[in-house]
């Protein structure tokens, strides 16, 4: 079986791509994982469920021949994310397709990840959980995924609502396994700062909206450029299940953002007229004041490398200096 240090080992920087739902694809999958970041994306966006095959076969073929043209290059592995819930009438044939094709990665969302695990384990891939509260963390470990998503407050689309100053010490309180930390990962410095946090991956989506790989209009493109945290609206009057939404996109399909009414969870398949949730009201994550331009995804990810880097020398920098003169840490470091 992968471990998980095996993971770390292929990336590039400590990144997991996190599945949009439309937008992911296999162009974006493989440029995520050719630049060293695990790519992933929603078995639910092949359609129809047929096409999850040749998605997958696209690629492992794209991938491995990019391993045997530079064997020394970080290709990351991908993952693919699926839907645990009684509304999803695909995940039996979508968990068939994944495990004959032996995914590394399988991410699942909303209901205990119980009938995936065995299925994936038996092949050597990793089961992680999104979870945005502890006693949802408690119920994925039980059933026995090997890392867990934190989704906190500011991710884009299905989002928690605890800090990630919050949930993330107190889940480490009692579980010191993989954890990915998702809300507002939106540059190199914010890489790092999950990790200093004591995460040990960022979970980075809403960036690769504004990428041109990703499946999305050049309007959902530029909204995200245009857009700051003040654009974000958190409600659940969309699906049913809070989320967080471009507030620009709620006012174009013909509703004012400020005055939604809530739905139930029983309205996953919200529509209001001709417009659709994800397809005309877009989901993007508070950190979306920080993108500033359209990029390849190779250049999105080199830009987050440089950020990252250099934030970690000037961090190091830092405590370097306020701590020149302490005996006990240059007695510890030398």
């Amino acid at each position: 079986m992968t471990t998980f240090d095996e993971l770390k080992a292929q990336l590039a920087l400590p990144v997991i791509a996190a599945p949009m739902f439309i937008i992911s694809n296999p162009e974006l999958v493989i440029e995520q994982c050719s630049n060293g970041i695990v790519g992933s994306f929603p078995a639910l966006n092949a359609r129809p469920q047929e096409a999850l095959d040749s998605w997958l076969t696209r690629i492992d073929t794209a991938l491995t021949a990019a391993k045997t043209a530079d064997p020394e290059r970080k290709i990351a592995p991908y993952a693919v994310n699926l839907i645990v819930h009684h509304t999803n009438d695909r995940l039996e044939a979508d968990l068939e397709t994944c495990v004959r094709h032996r995914v590394p990665i399988i991410i699942t969302s909303l209901y205990a990840p119980t009938p995936v695990i065995a299925p994936v384990h038996a092949y050597g891939g990793l089961v992680f959980h999104d979870v945005t509260t502890v006693r949802h963390a408690r119920k994925a470990l039980e059933a026995g995924v090997d890392g867990l998503i934190l989704v906190c407050a500011g991710a884009g689309g299905h989002a928690g609502t605890a800090s990630p100053l919050a949930l993330l010490p107190e889940i480490r309180s009692f579980y010191d396994g993989p954890i990915i930390l998702s809300g507002s990962i939106a540059s190199g410095r914010s890489i790092l700062s999950a990790q200093v946090m004591g995460a040990d991956l960022a979970y980075v989506g809403t960036r690769f909206i504004a990428s041109t790989e990703a499946n999305a209009p050049q309007a959902y493109k530029s909204m995200v450029v245009d857009s700051a945290v003040a654009d974000i609206i958190y409600t659940s009057a969309f699906t049913g299940v809070p989320g967080n939404y471009l507030k620009p996109s709620i006012a174009a399909a013909g509703l004012d953002p400020e005055n939604l009414a809530e739905r139930s969870t029983g309205s996953m398949n919200w529509a209001g007229g001709s417009s659709k949730a994800w397809k005309d009201i877009w989901g993007s994550g508070q950190g979306v004041g920080q993108i500033d331009s359209i990029q390849p995804t190779a250049e999105v990810i080199a830009e987050l490398a440089t950020q990252y880097h250099q934030a970690r020398q000037a961090l190091m920098a830092q405590w370097s200096e306020e701590n020149r003169f302490n005996p006990s840490i240059v007695g510890a470091g030398a």
